[in-house]
């Protein structure tokens, strides 16, 4: 869908779109009109998926498992949607570190504090971490325990976003649980921080096999969200900073009138809880929340990207599942590494026997 209408309409502040970024959207545009049909049909193209995991990893074990993921948090949206985006934040911060096994949701232990401890998961939203667990109970009384938390917290992260108003993608199944919680220093290490600035960010993401493609399209899950004063105060003090649209950072003032309070706002001020391309529109109009967001427009080697998607949605889209899929299998435990969870916040006791499957798709079952 074609958006050029919606950048140039008069917003505060806008700002006009560079020669250089007119000429990449003209050619990403023609390369994107095939994308685009595959994109309405839901067709999308991922990247090759880790061994072990596969999109029918579940059918014979689980065959109900992602209509009981859905349907859960459809009626759990119906009240609260804002709950959404604190579930794609979860898998994020899981993925991030030490890969995407569940080390996230663990709970300390006298062995030392756990990973929502470290500074960047203090803001981690307590009714995602209870959805989570509550996805655990239904899930298992229906299928007993072969589901593994890692991969309740990739599909709940899916349908956040297809619920919120995004692209309905596959999720690769077949992740195990990890048997340890990352350090403070490994979540210091690869969650960036949202003053970080651009060329801190593509360093960061290539240590994960990521690039600045995937940088950009996964940046774009800020679309749905909220952001406490603390995390972008250094925009407003001790003075503005001058790329924020004035108007913009009157309003945050408003919200935010001294350093460290404790108040929050939408990270999209377009559409806060729809997963659009609205966040690259906030972008291109010097609205970006956080140092990092708006640092993907002023500098040249995103700056194509986000103009790109801020006048195509369906290409976000497109881009977005493929670097979803990309980061959900980073560092993925598969077949006899790691565990079946039986309680996602809590390593299992080593008496404990779980059935756990080894080859999805109607394979053998083994105890641990």
């Amino acid at each position: 869908m074609n958006k050029a209408g919606s950048i140039l309409r008069p917003v505060p502040g806008t700002i006009s779109l560079t020669a250089p970024a007119l000429m990449a959207y003209n050619l990403l545009f023609l390369l994107s009109c095939i994308a685009f049909v595959s994109s309405s049909s839901h067709a999308y193209v991922y990247p090759p998926l880790v061994e072990g995991l596969s999109f029918t990893f579940y059918k014979s074990t689980c065959p109900d498992l992602e209509s009981i993921v859905r349907s859960y948090l459809e009626q759990l949206f119906q009240s609260d949607i804002s709950v959404a985006s604190g579930l794609l934040r979860l898998h994020f911060h899981d993925c991030f570190v030490q890969g995407c096994d569940g080390s996230i949701l663990l709970d300390g232990s006298f062995s030392g504090p756990d990973e929502k401890d470290a500074t960047p998961n203090l803001t981690l939203r307590p009714a995602a971490f209870k959805a989570i667990n509550e996805l655990q109970t239904l899930i298992t009384q229906a299928c007993g325990p072969v589901v593994s938390c890692a991969d309740i917290t990739a599909l709940a992260a899916r349908d956040s976003v297809r619920l919120s108003g995004g692209p309905d993608y596959e999720v690769p199944l077949g992740r195990r649980d990890g048997l340890s919680y990352a350090t403070m220093e490994e979540v210091l290490s690869f969650i960036p921080p949202p003053t970080s600035n651009v060329t801190d960010l593509i360093d960061l993401f290539g240590k994960l096999d990521l690039d600045a493609y995937d940088l950009v399209s996964l940046s774009g899950a800020h679309t749905i969200g909220i952001a406490h004063c603390a995390s972008f105060e250094n925009r407003l003090f001790p003075a503005q900073d001058p790329t924020l649209d004035q108007t913009f950072a009157e309003n945050l003032y408003l919200t935010c009138p001294v350093a460290n309070t404790s108040n929050t706002t939408v990270l999209d001020v377009r559409s806060p809880d729809a997963f659009d391309d609205e966040y690259y529109v906030d972008l291109l109009n010097r609205q970006g929340l956080f140092t990092s967001d708006q640092g993907l427009y002023t500098d040249a080697r995103t700056q194509p990207t986000v103009t790109v998607f801020a006048v195509d949605q369906s290409l976000f889209f497109e881009k977005f599942v493929y670097s979803m899929t990309k980061m959900g299998q980073l560092s993925v435990l598969t077949g006899d590494q790691g565990e079946i969870r039986k309680n996602c916040s809590a390593i299992n006791a080593v008496d404990d026997f779980l059935w756990s499957v080894v080859d999805g798709d109607g394979g053998e079952s083994k105890l641990l």
